[in-house]
């Protein structure tokens, strides 16, 4: 059984004894990331980034300071008030209005970080984690960081021995995703870099880069010398001409293995008597392309897909039939000038 008291929520056992599940002065003497309860509850502590979901599903994220209040149009809630209480509790405000408290998804730290660009939408995000096959350890460069919208979601793959790379040339973009990285919790994964790319990157031998750049195959000769023989490229551009030359340049610069993708998830109503789709969903935002730099000498062009290959022995075949219509059409050009003319 539970019951409300300011904001905390009591367990009352089956005697009707009540306590509370842990005060801020035990959170703060527990120990590690995930301290728990003799329950085996997670509890939150100080410093934890959390989430509170109110009526209507909106979300708010906060980290949890002590003596710190938290403010929203359904009223006000002590963070000493959250603090020790294990996620999936619910609490509520000092005018009587329930909010669940959660840990912040992957999701929530993505989207709602300030941004004065762009961010990209964590469906993206995700699949640029798998097209580099990011795991704990790696080590990835990233050129731009805009926001540090997926910054975050490098930085959460890595961790905690691997590290990011980044590169923004905006000073004032700059400081805004340092200000993101640090309030997830995530700046100690990352070594941020003021400065730009078209001399080179400092780091090499990486296990993986991403360009989130306009002209992302302008920049492909430096990727090469970043990565290490058969790493891990991604490049984000929201157009299909920008894909195409992005394609050129990747045939120039003997990388493989090479994909273009379009990423589109559709959320459902969960509603099990209704179920059908949201009415409105998130289209398209970018063109994924994919790729492995390479070594061979010889003839990289052996390892280009089967429809590239067939599309440019087609090109081919096309050129040679039209330069023999152009020798036919000349020869008999010359025949009909050594004719006389009729009268």
């Amino acid at each position: 059984m539970e019951k409300r008291e300011k904001g905390r929520v009591l367990q009352t056992d089956s005697q009707g004894f009540s306590g509370s599940l842990q005060g801020p002065e035990n959170a703060q003497a527990a120990s590690g990331a995930n301290p728990q309860n003799q329950s085996g509850l997670f509890l939150t502590k100080p410093d934890d980034l959390v989430l509170l979901v109110t009526g209507g599903g909106k979300r708010h994220l906060l980290r949890l300071q002590s003596r710190r209040l938290f403010h929203s149009n359904l009223g006000k809630v002590q963070h000493d008030e959250l603090i020790g209480l294990p996620y999936g509790t619910t609490v509520y405000s000092h005018l009587g209005h329930a909010m669940l408290l959660l840990e912040p998804s992957l999701d929530d730290r993505i989207t709602r970080i300030k941004r004065n660009t762009q961010i990209i939408f964590p469906k993206d995000a995700a699949m640029i984690v798998r097209r580099l096959s990011l795991r704990a350890g790696s080590r990835v460069i990233e050129a731009g960081t805009g926001s540090g919208g997926l910054t975050i979601a490098l930085a959460w793959s890595v961790a905690p021995d691997g590290r990011v790379f980044s590169y923004e040339v905006r000073e004032d973009h700059y400081r805004v995703a340092q200000a993101n990285l640090e309030k997830m919790g995530l700046l100690s994964y990352v070594e941020l870099r003021n400065a730009s790319i078209l001399d080179g990157f400092e780091q090499s031998d990486v296990d993986a880069l991403v360009l989130d750049l306009r002209t992302p195959w302008l920049f492909l000769e430096q990727a090469r010398e970043a990565l290490r023989p058969g790493g891990f490229f991604a490049a984000l551009v929201p157009t299909t001409n920008q894909v195409s030359e992005l394609l050129k340049g990747l045939e120039s610069f003997a990388f493989a293995d090479i994909n273009v993708e379009e990423i589109l998830v559709r959320s459902y109503k969960p509603v099990p008597d209704r179920l059908r789709p949201d009415d409105s969903m998130v289209g398209h935002t970018v063109f994924l392309t994919s790729a492995r730099p390479i070594v061979d000498a010889e003839q990289p062009g052996r390892w280009l897909s089967e429809s590239r290959k067939r599309y440019q022995a087609r090109k081919i075949m096309e050129e040679r039939i039209a330069q023999e219509e152009a020798k036919r059409d000349t020869a008999s050009g010359r025949l009909n000038m050594d004719r006389p003319r009729l009268p």
